[in-house]
């Protein structure tokens, strides 16, 4: 762009703008595409890159709330329950060594905390399916004839 010209974004421009704030692109590299300043990219574009980023968020949010009260998907109710409904789990585990830790070596800790991994998430899908059958006993949910 000529130095001191008057900048006129185009309505393709706009789209691109809107489309990439939407996708989480950062700003200074949506300047480099249009080969502008990024205080330029502001100045002219501050409503695409507001709106873009929103509008997204916005549309994902609606996907996974079909996915969860349409789609029969589980993990998408229980995402949803658990960033909007504030549905916690309470994981208490306890882990009892023979010897103390400093006399361990290095496979048997990799092996207690894998164990502990591992019946943290059996522990976390058994509440999962639990908290699931309960809304579908509600009615919340329906039943998923693809579920196996």
């Amino acid at each position: 762009m000529v130095q001191g010209a008057a900048f006129q974004p185009t309505e393709e421009q706009r789209k691109t703008v809107r489309a990439m704030s939407g996708y989480g692109v950062p700003q200074d590299d949506i300047a480099t595409l249009l080969e502008i300043d990024p205080k330029t990219l502001r100045r002219h574009f501050r409503r695409e890159l507001d709106r873009g980023s929103i509008e997204a968020t916005a549309k994902v949010g609606q996907s996974l709330f079909r996915m969860a009260t349409e789609g029969g998907s589980v993990a998408a109710a229980i995402f949803w329950m658990k960033a909007r409904a504030g549905w916690r789990e309470k994981q208490v585990v306890e882990v009892t060594p023979r010897q103390s830790i400093e006399e361990m070596s290095d496979a048997e800790l990799l092996a207690i905390i894998q164990h502990t991994r591992d019946a943290i998430a059996e522990q976390e899908e058994a509440a999962a399916e639990e908290q699931v059958e309960a809304a579908r006993q509600r009615g919340a949910i329906e039943h998923d004839p693809h579920a196996s």
